[in-house]
């Protein structure tokens, strides 16, 4: 029996629009073990964790565990925790890092004012009231999807990729728990600017990393970027496809109008002042396969976006 992912490449299923939403991301390490649903079945306080993602989902943002690459030590008390937050939005994504000692200061965290933030210095100051040590981080961090309690693809194909980039990355690849589309593993979310990758291989991913050193977008494998909505990553995917901009944030996503419940209108506009309207709908894929190792066939849905004019 092959797997959702083989599947899912063989049918050759669309990636963009396919990432996960979040206009900000608050990033822990948390070792030992990770069930199905990390932030409540793992040695991180179940309370805290549910806390933590709710309050994230309800202010536009997503909460990840993460955890070391190699050997996995189920260390219940660890004497401190890695910690990162970042901002998404093009032309003010932001990384900040540190540790901190017990991962229920993050309690602490203005919710609201992440939501609200439009820059660099809107983080810092929400980080500071907090009273956490994050420091801005020039180096891009690259999580990869490896959870496989979500689903056995992620547990094979994304820990094997971990496993060939791991000494290339060293400390800016990171084990994490669940980016969705378990059926495009390997998977992973390069931060801070919040693009998402599947299918990747160890040069791609290797790739991934060094054009985001130097800020330039890395095509191949795109998903999508996490800041927008589903029908508006699939739109700035198909305006990168056809314009040729490679720099990390050169587009951006004005407006989404729905056409109808399956249909939307988007503008994407270039910071040299040139915009696209691109119309986005849903179309379900055939035949059926499954979304997840082990779970009934269905029949996903793809966003497939075309330029108007």
């Amino acid at each position: 029996m092959t797997s959702c992912s083989d599947d899912s490449r063989e049918l050759g299923e669309p990636l963009a629009g396919t990432a996960p939403v979040a206009a900000w991301w608050l990033v822990v390490e948390q070792p030992g073990p990770w069930g199905a649903k990390a932030l409540t079945q793992s040695h991180l306080d179940p309370r805290l964790g549910a806390e933590l993602d709710a309050s994230a989902g309800e202010h536009g943002g997503r909460v990840a565990l993460v955890r070391r690459p190699r050997q996995h030590p189920d260390t219940r008390r660890p004497v401190s925790h890695r910690v990162w937050l970042a901002a998404t939005r093009p032309g003010a994504t932001r990384l900040l890092g540190g540790w901190i000692a017990d991962p229920s200061d993050l309690r602490g965290l203005d919710w609201a004012a992440l939501r609200a933030a439009r820059g660099g210095r809107d983080l810092d100051a929400v980080v500071a009231s907090a009273g956490l040590a994050l420091r801005p981080e020039p180096e891009p961090l690259l999580l990869v999807c490896t959870n496989g309690r979500r689903d056995v693809c992620c547990a094979q194909k994304g820990r094997q990729l971990v496993h060939d980039v791991r000494d290339d990355i060293l400390g800016r690849v990171w084990e994490t728990t669940h980016l969705g589309g378990h059926r495009f593993a390997p998977t992973a979310v390069l931060l801070p600017h919040g693009v998402v990758y599947g299918r990747l291989d160890d040069k791609a991913a290797l790739l991934l990393v060094e054009s985001a050193r130097a800020g330039r977008f890395h095509a191949d494998h795109y998903r999508g970027r996490s800041t927008f909505s589903r029908p508006a990553q699939a739109a700035e995917a198909a305006v990168r496809r056809v314009s040729g901009d490679t720099g990390l944030d050169d587009l951006d996503v004005a407006a989404v109008a729905p056409l109808d419940d399956a249909a939307w209108d988007a503008v994407v506009e270039h910071r040299d002042g040139r915009t696209w309207t691109v119309q986005v709908r849903t179309e379900k894929q055939h035949p059926a396969r499954p979304e997840s190792c082990g779970k009934p066939a269905g029949t996903p849905v793809a966003y497939i976006a075309r330029l108007r004019g």
